[in-house]
């Protein structure tokens, strides 16, 4: 079947736009074949700096004849509604339609059928639409037709078009539209300056092969691997090691089509200044990658960089002028390193009572002083001590008013660990500095220092306190204060440094400490816990737990130990693995479901004690034993915190409520006898809230 080959020629197109825009041409493409029947094999999309390109293979060369039955009037309708339906149906007469049977009579029925056109007639109209309709966050127009109604926009002006159509074994032919002006064709061209001359394509094949001669690479995956292949062994071969940055490389391969690896220096006096500040610096400003001493592990005076060109004299102009410009960078960044250490932490601090956190909140240094209250308040419950607590709270986000953090905001945090570490304050207060703002994701590292884990807590607790008392809370498709990332980080730094602490309690003294109140202020507790609840059930969720066991322990009520609830669903998850936990639940749930029904008929519930004189059978004494010894021996085990021991109390109950299910009848005829049985019933469903709501629990 044919293929399909697309090109896009322009000018640069923005590296950190090229992913996004080649899926969104494959998408766009393939979606309108399907929808015009034509049913594809394989499609593949590509980007480079100029280009824009897909491959379709395995189009059908023609659509498929289409045929569609359409009701008509009724038999013997009026003379007008007849023709009406003739024409719309292309039929000559009613004796080419047929009659189709209905309860509300009979009626014409025309067979309709639309011959399918060729798949290149259908691309050449897909096409130019999809070209205009293209959404880049950002286009332009250009020339002398931009002024004119309804000329196109691109991302940068979009000199030529390529698409061919055909068979492998055929010349293909050239998909014929215009956008533009643009007039489409089979001419591309190669590297802007290394193979400049147009170039005559036919297939995707025959095109990437020849692009690769004129010195461009098609794929940024392989361009990827080259300059990564290429970077190592250059710096292997000096004795370093590169710094991956899968980011960095990412838009690299977007900025070249041929990439050739160079290396770089400058003075080594520069690596005074923190690696990272270096790292960001050459990042940042030339896009380069830097390399260390694999014996040290700190940063060499080096760098590499990617060019775009095989330069005549090996590169050395292209690397005098990156390193002109490091140079320049690096000697900025070093004097606002040396600049910042000339100023204490402490003596930024009054600027924060200028800078306003949220209209609402107050300022940043409001905020401090409550994360400061607040540290000192749970550092007792994590074991931290208080005075380097309160004192890492009150240094922590002076940072953000140093030169450095101003140029480079990605290295908040990490300088003011620098920085405390510099003017001589304890190992502890400055690893805080650097690590209160973990976990930012969940591939982030928690911190497990006592000290940060408290100011991290407080921080994000003092956030989340916050705007709930405003009522900024995140909606379904909006979290623009970032909420949900301070819950799993709360969540992540409580369950992985095994930390027990009363959530609402916590709460209620950051609520405490804010100026403004909510109107309600008893409920915001309770709210943000439930809150806290639905992001518990997303981190289970993705550690392969199921998010229903977290509803059946939370439905228990008071439970605002993050930790307890963790372990408790971890117990749950695997009581219920077993074939006592299966079994257990399914008795449950029919219990759940009995008394459901009967209290819904009789309305009424059953609670209170069975009366024990009214056990006519072996099964109910037996059941009624055992959920008087389950209940006291799960309750102990719980109040032990011994979850596993307390489901394993709850497995002996799967006999005695198997054996009742199978010989008791729960409506006896004797109105004392059912009541009785529903409040055994009741009594079930009760001996298992020791653990957990099992009605919450999916099957």
């Amino acid at each position: 079947m044919p293929d399909l080959l697309l090109e896009l020629f322009s000018e640069e197109i923005p590296a950190r736009m090229q992913a996004k825009a080649a899926d969104d041409l494959r998408r766009m493409v393939t979606d309108k074949l399907v929808a015009e029947g034509l049913v594809y094999e394989g499609a593949k999309a590509f980007a480079t700096p100029r280009r824009l390109a897909l491959t379709v293979h395995g189009i059908p060369a023609r659509q498929p004849d289409l045929k569609t039955e359409r009701r008509g009037p009724k038999v013997g309708a009026p003379d007008a509604a007849v023709q009406g339906f003739l024409k719309a149906t292309g039929l000559k007469s009613l004796d080419e339609a047929k009659i189709q049977r209905d309860p509300k009579g009979d009626f014409y029925i025309g067979l309709i059928e639309k011959p399918g056109r060729d798949a290149i007639d259908v691309l050449a109209e897909i096409l130019p639409v999809i070209i205009r309709t293209f959404p880049w966050p950002k286009s332009m127009r250009w020339g002398a037709r931009s002024g004119k109604p309804g000329s196109l926009n691109w991302v940068r002006p979009l000199h030529a078009i390529t698409a061919t159509f055909g068979p492998e074994t055929e010349e293909p032919d050239v998909v014929k539209f215009e956008v533009d002006g643009i007039e489409s064709g089979q001419t591309t061209y190669g590297h802007r300056f290394l193979a400049p001359a147009p170039i005559s394509v036919r297939r995707f094949e025959d095109y990437e092969a020849k692009l690769l001669a004129a010195k461009v690479v098609l794929d940024p995956e392989r361009r990827k691997d080259a300059i990564l292949t290429d970077a190592k062994q250059l710096a292997f071969a000096q004795g370093f090691e590169l710094v991956e940055d899968q980011n960095l490389l990412d838009e690299v391969a977007g900025l070249v089509e041929w990439p050739v690896v160079l290396m770089g220096s400058f003075e080594p006096e520069f690596l005074k200044t923190p690696d990272e500040v270096i790292r960001a610096t050459i990042r940042n400003n030339q896009k380069c990658f830097v390399v260390r001493d694999p014996k040290t592990g700190k940063l060499a005076s080096k760098f590499i960089l990617v060019a775009n060109i095989e330069a005549t004299d090996g590169g050395k102009t292209i690397i005098a002028g990156n390193e002109r410009v490091i140079r320049a960078r690096l000697s900025d960044a070093k004097f606002f390193y040396e600049t910042d250490l000339k100023t204490k932490l402490e003596g930024r601090l009054p600027k924060f009572d200028q800078i306003v956190f949220h209209e609402k909140l107050g300022t940043q240094a409001e905020r401090i002083k409550r994360i400061e209250r607040l540290a000192a308040e749970i550092a007792p419950l994590v074991g931290a001590d208080v005075a380097k607590a309160t004192r890492a709270a009150h240094l922590a986000k002076a940072d953000l008013l140093t030169e450095v953090v101003g140029e480079f905001p990605e290295v908040q945090g990490l300088m003011g660990k620098y920085y405390a570490l510099a003017q001589g304050e304890d190992a502890s207060v400055a690893g805080a500095c650097e690590e209160h703002y973990k976990p930012q994701g969940p591939a982030d590292r928690v911190p497990t220092d006592p000290v940060s884990v408290v100011v991290a807590l407080a921080d994000k607790i003092d956030t989340l306190v916050g705007f709930w008392a405003i009522d900024e809370k995140p909606t379904g498709s909006k979290d623009p204060y970032a909420l949900r990332r301070a819950a799993l980080g709360v969540i992540r730094l409580i369950a992985e440094n095994a930390l027990r602490l009363s959530l609402i309690k916590v709460a209620g003294s950051a609520l405490a400490g804010l100026s403004v109140k909510p109107a309600d202020a008893s409920k915001l507790p309770s709210d943000l816990l439930a809150f806290f609840a639905d992001r518990l059930k997303v981190q289970l969720r993705e550690q392969g737990a199921r998010h229903d066991l977290v509803d059946a322990v939370f439905a228990l009520g008071g439970q605002d130990d993050l930790l307890m609830i963790v372990r408790r669903v971890e117990a749950l998850g695997k009581f219920l693995d077993s074939d006592d936990g299966k079994n257990l639940l399914a008795g449950t749930k029919r219990a759940s479901n009995i008394l459901s029904i009967e209290e819904k008929k009789d309305k009424r519930s059953f609670d209170g004690a069975p009366d024990a004189a009214l056990y006519s059978l072996a099964e109910e004494k037996a059941l009624a034993k055992a959920i008087g010894e389950v209940k006291a021996e799960a309750s102990a085990a719980v109040a032990k915190e011994d979850f596993a021991a307390a489901m394993s109390a709850m497995a002996k109950l799967r006999p005695p409520v198997d054996a009742f299910f199978d010989k008791v009848r729960v409506n006896d005829d004797d109105p004392k006898v059912r009541e009785n049985r529903l409040k055994l019933l009741n009594e079930i469903r009760s001996a298992t809230r020791a653990v957990a709501d099992f009605s919450k629990i999916q099957d």
